[in-house]
């Protein structure tokens, strides 16, 4: 009896797992779609058009011009270059700054659920309100740092956010601050869940700290690290709201990042076709990088 009531269910749980699925996928599904491959769409279609803002004409479908144009550009292509050193200063610099403080945080040390929840106040903050805050630390009459500076006898201060040597340095170091909570708290994660029965083994043996590291809390956080790094570059290259809050791409460009430069070309000149193109263009290379890690963590599993 109890078999046959077995092999009555078993249909309707298949159904459920097929076609009744969908049903719980759809809340979940349609935001995306509507929200995020919609627009990207909208996006590639209007790349090869020159709509403009205020035009009374028809929009004129125009191939590949805005990407024969976009090759030639030379203040694009500089924007893009700035990005990538945006991307790389800031993303290096913050995974090994986190790394150090997850190595503290996982100490058993006093206080330490409190230096936790201290660690992570920046990731709480909105990027316009970190911007702002910034602002107020580099400024150069008032500013906490200059006032150091001049307390110090280190100098009367300077311009931090107008200077053409300092504005990109600056800015990355705001970038660095902001975007360290998150990949601490990754980090954290990765570390907690190694044994810790591996390092008393470890300790045993004899291996030093930094033994142990190499051997026992690198290779358990490796496949973490990969993943948030990637992460991070993508979300770093991707900036805007932080850099236009502290210098709007100034002085003379100097940060001003292609989200910052897609930005002007839409909303300040008008040029939405133009401006769709640049999005393309970052997006296939957002993918090539993605592509690219994916396939060397496929390699890893592989490996492994």
């Amino acid at each position: 009896m109890a078999t046959n009531t077995a092999t009555v269910r078993r249909p309707a749980a298949a159904r459920l797992t097929g076609h009744g699925a969908w049903f719980l996928v759809l809340p979940a599904l349609v935001p995306i779609l509507v929200l995020s491959v919609g627009p990207l769409l909208y996006g590639i279609l209007l790349a090869f058009t020159d709509a403009q803002s205020g035009r009374t004409a028809a929009t004129r479908w125009t191939g590949g011009l805005n990407f024969q144009d976009l090759l030639h550009d030379t203040l694009f292509w500089e924007s893009f270059r700035i990005g990538l050193v945006w991307a790389a200063g800031v993303t290096v610099p913050q995974f090994l700054l986190a790394l150090g403080l997850a190595l503290l945080l996982n100490q058993e040390l006093r206080l330490r659920r409190f230096a936790r929840a201290l660690a992570i106040v920046p990731w709480a903050m909105p990027e316009v309100v970190v911007g702002i805050m910034w602002r107020l630390v580099y400024n150069p009459d008032a500013g906490i740092l200059n006032e150091t500076l001049r307390g110090l006898g280190l100098g009367d201060g300077r311009d931090w956010l107008s200077g053409l040597g300092t504005a990109l340095p600056a800015v990355v170091v705001v970038g660095v601050w902001a975007g360290l909570p998150q990949t601490t708290v990754a980090l954290l994660a990765g570390m907690q869940n190694t044994p810790r029965e591996l390092h008393e083994a470890a300790a045993v043996d004899g291996a030093g700290a930094w033994r142990r590291f190499r051997t026992v809390t690198w290779p358990a956080l490796r496949p973490v690290a990969l993943a948030v790094t990637a992460l991070n570059l993508v979300w770093n290259f991707n900036s805007f709201a932080l850099v236009y809050v502290l210098t709007s791409g100034g002085p003379g460009g100097k940060t001003r990042l292609p989200m910052l430069f897609a930005y002007e070309e839409a909303f300040r000149y008008g040029q939405f076709g133009y401006a769709a193109a640049m999005g393309c263009v970052m997006v296939a290379v957002i993918a090539v990088l993605l592509a690219v890690f994916l396939a060397g963590r496929l390699r890893g599993g592989e490996d492994a």
